[in-house]
Protein backbone atom coordinates (compact mmCIF):
# COMPACT_ATOMS: atom_id res chain seq x y z
CA UNK A 1 0.00 0.00 0.00
CA UNK A 2 1.47 3.35 -1.11
CA UNK A 3 2.26 6.15 1.73
CA UNK A 4 -1.06 8.51 2.73
CA UNK A 5 -0.19 11.96 1.76
CA UNK A 6 1.57 14.33 0.51
CA UNK A 7 1.19 15.88 3.85
CA UNK A 8 2.80 19.73 3.56
CA UNK A 9 4.30 20.68 7.01
CA UNK A 10 5.26 24.24 8.53
CA UNK A 11 6.59 24.46 12.19
CA UNK A 12 7.06 27.42 14.52
CA UNK A 13 10.37 26.94 16.30
CA UNK A 14 12.92 29.27 17.61
CA UNK A 15 15.58 26.84 16.26
CA UNK A 16 15.29 26.04 12.99
CA UNK A 17 18.07 23.43 12.76
CA UNK A 18 16.48 21.55 15.27
CA UNK A 19 12.92 21.77 14.47
CA UNK A 20 14.20 20.31 11.07
CA UNK A 21 16.42 17.37 12.66
CA UNK A 22 13.25 16.75 14.90
CA UNK A 23 10.60 16.58 12.45
CA UNK A 24 12.99 14.62 9.89
CA UNK A 25 13.31 12.07 12.23
CA UNK A 26 9.70 11.62 12.28
CA UNK A 27 9.32 11.87 8.21
CA UNK A 28 11.92 8.76 7.91
CA UNK A 29 10.37 6.93 10.83
CA UNK A 30 6.53 7.04 9.22
CA UNK A 31 7.22 7.31 5.54
CA UNK A 32 6.10 3.79 4.69
CA UNK A 33 3.01 4.58 6.27
CA UNK A 34 2.75 8.52 5.51
CA UNK A 35 4.63 10.84 2.99
CA UNK A 36 5.68 14.53 4.89
CA UNK A 37 7.48 17.62 3.39
CA UNK A 38 8.46 19.59 5.83
CA UNK A 39 8.57 22.59 4.02
CA UNK A 40 9.59 25.81 6.44
CA UNK A 41 9.71 26.93 9.75
CA UNK A 42 8.98 30.08 11.22
CA UNK A 43 11.10 31.29 13.92
CA UNK A 44 8.51 34.21 14.86
CA UNK A 45 4.89 34.44 15.86
CA UNK A 46 4.88 37.60 13.44
CA UNK A 47 6.15 35.03 10.90
CA UNK A 48 3.61 32.90 11.03
CA UNK A 49 0.80 34.47 8.63
CA UNK A 50 3.73 34.93 6.18
CA UNK A 51 4.51 31.57 5.86
CA UNK A 52 1.51 30.20 5.71
CA UNK A 53 0.39 32.21 2.85
CA UNK A 54 3.27 30.90 0.95
CA UNK A 55 3.25 27.50 1.53
CA UNK A 56 -0.09 26.50 2.48
CA UNK A 57 0.60 23.66 4.24
CA UNK A 58 -1.54 20.64 5.77
CA UNK A 59 -0.10 20.78 9.45
CA UNK A 60 1.67 22.87 10.88
CA UNK A 61 3.07 22.36 14.78
CA UNK A 62 4.11 24.71 17.29
CA UNK A 63 7.47 23.82 19.02
CA UNK A 64 7.81 22.88 23.01
CA UNK A 65 9.25 26.18 23.97
CA UNK A 66 6.13 28.72 23.50
CA UNK A 67 3.53 29.01 25.85
CA UNK A 68 0.51 27.80 25.70
CA UNK A 69 -0.99 31.09 24.92
CA UNK A 70 1.43 31.67 22.21
CA UNK A 71 0.81 28.52 20.92
CA UNK A 72 -2.74 29.09 20.64
CA UNK A 73 -1.85 32.34 18.84
CA UNK A 74 0.57 30.56 16.34
CA UNK A 75 -2.91 28.27 15.79
CA UNK A 76 -5.42 30.84 15.44
CA UNK A 77 -3.13 32.63 12.86
CA UNK A 78 -2.49 29.92 10.94
CA UNK A 79 -6.18 28.67 10.68
CA UNK A 80 -7.40 31.65 9.67
CA UNK A 81 -4.53 31.70 6.94
CA UNK A 82 -5.40 28.09 5.87
CA UNK A 83 -8.62 27.01 6.23
CA UNK A 84 -8.73 23.16 7.06
CA UNK A 85 -5.39 23.10 8.56
CA UNK A 86 -4.65 20.86 11.12
CA UNK A 87 -2.38 22.40 13.58
CA UNK A 88 -0.80 20.68 17.04
CA UNK A 89 1.32 22.15 19.72
CA UNK A 90 3.86 20.03 21.31
CA UNK A 91 3.79 20.56 25.23
CA UNK A 92 5.81 22.98 26.53
CA UNK A 93 9.31 22.04 28.22
CA UNK A 94 8.95 18.52 26.65
CA UNK A 95 12.34 19.14 24.92
CA UNK A 96 13.67 20.61 28.18
CA UNK A 97 12.46 17.99 30.29
CA UNK A 98 12.44 14.80 28.49
CA UNK A 99 14.78 15.25 25.19
CA UNK A 100 14.47 15.40 21.82
CA UNK A 101 13.62 11.86 21.57
CA UNK A 102 10.27 12.63 23.69
CA UNK A 103 9.26 14.94 20.95
CA UNK A 104 9.72 12.80 18.09
CA UNK A 105 7.86 10.21 19.78
CA UNK A 106 5.01 12.87 20.79
CA UNK A 107 4.56 13.87 16.72
CA UNK A 108 4.98 10.10 15.92
CA UNK A 109 1.72 9.04 18.27
CA UNK A 110 -0.75 12.23 17.90
CA UNK A 111 -0.38 12.03 14.19
CA UNK A 112 -2.47 9.36 12.95
CA UNK A 113 -5.05 11.35 15.20
CA UNK A 114 -4.19 14.56 13.84
CA UNK A 115 -4.17 13.65 10.24
CA UNK A 116 -7.77 11.57 10.63
CA UNK A 117 -5.96 8.47 9.27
Amino acid sequence: MAPKGPYKLCTVNTAPERAKRLVGRVVEDVKAEYTILHLANAERIEDVKAMCEKNQPDVLFCASMWTPQESDEIQRIARETVPGIKTMAIPQGLQVEKGPDAVVEFLKENWPRLVGN
